[in-house]
């Protein structure tokens, strides 16, 4: 047995192994990540979503307005009810959010929050949505907001990403209130007013759904594979690990199989060697055939 080239070919064979195995073991991992943040996220949508409602004022981190943080992420889909007024002349389109598979445009409006601690502050509202007109490039009919003091029941989200997109006039690529305010264009908007570093779907406008607006679809609660992909890429790992352990056992074992002469084993099978004629065998086959 030659160790030299034997250690050379079994360290290959085990750093590759290694290699796949931790490859695999790395994407199991993030698979598990992403399953336990679906998991967290699910949970507070099972929590917070038919909740009984609270004031708007009571969620953690709504007060905190100045700092941009928003809401926690534990209050996010909480039902909470407000009371305002909608600016007028101020309504923007969100582009590029299909809602049940069907193209669509959601209808924001900013709301003066009154009353409260957060009296005086602007709250976005995701009023509803509306499907896109025949050319695709605008809403089809955007309905007026209510008149004067509005009782909204609504469900809180975290702000948006800002978006690097463009959009036309009176349009945005995300819920992020800054660009909602920007995209408003109103005066009675101004830059110095506090605003809430979240946004609200709408549920009920003084007691009623919003008035020919579609609602707002539920959250999917569904978990996904992320679990079982993670499981899947473990066992591969493992599998590589195994793998290579069964190739070196082979080696070593064809490497120490025994030969005539002391040398390597001869790769010929047993009974073809055996049945080898020598030349003594054939002379004493040629004579045999002279004298016959």
């Amino acid at each position: 047995m030659r160790l030299m080239p034997a250690l050379r070919r079994w360290a290959a064979t085990v750093a590759l192994a290694l290699l796949l195995a931790a490859g695999c073991a790395a994407l199991g991992v993030w698979q598990w990540n992403r399953h336990v943040d679906r998991s967290a996220a699910v949970a507070v949508v099972q929590a917070n979503y038919d909740a009984a409602p609270v004031p708007l004022a009571d969620v953690t981190g709504v007060t905190d307005v100045t700092g941009g943080s928003g809401i926690a992420a534990d209050q996010v889909w909480r039902v909470v009810d407000v009371e305002g007024h909608y600016l007028t002349d101020a309504t923007v389109l969100l582009r590029n959010r299909p809602v049940d598979g069907q193209a669509g445009f959601h209808v924001l409006e900013p709301l003066l929050v009154q009353g409260g601690a957060l009296d005086g502050s602007i709250l976005v509202v995701d009023r509803g949505w509306v499907p896109t007109g025949l050319d695709g490039s605008g809403a089809a009919s955007v309905p007026t907001a209510p008149a004067g003091t509005v009782e909204l029941l609504a469900r809180l989200r975290a702000d948006e990403r800002p978006s690097t997109r463009s959009a036309p006039d009176g349009q945005v690529q995300a819920i992020s209130v800054d660009q909602v305010r920007a995209a408003a264009d109103t005066p009675q908007w101004v830059a110095d007013t506090t605003t809430i570093r979240a946004y609200a779907m709408a549920v009920t406008e003084n007691g009623a759904a919003p008035v020919d607006l579609g609602p707002l679809a539920r959250p999917d609660t569904g978990l996904g594979s992320h679990l079982s992909y993670a499981f899947q890429w473990w066992v591969f790992a493992l599998g590589a690990l195994v793998g290579c352990g069964v190739l070196i056992v082979r080696d070593v074992r064809d490497d120490r199989a025994p030969a005539a002469d002391g040398g390597p084993a001869e790769t010929m099978p047993r009974s073809r060697r055996r049945h080898r004629v020598t030349a003594e065998e054939e002379e004493d086959a040629l004579l045999d055939a002279q004298t016959g």
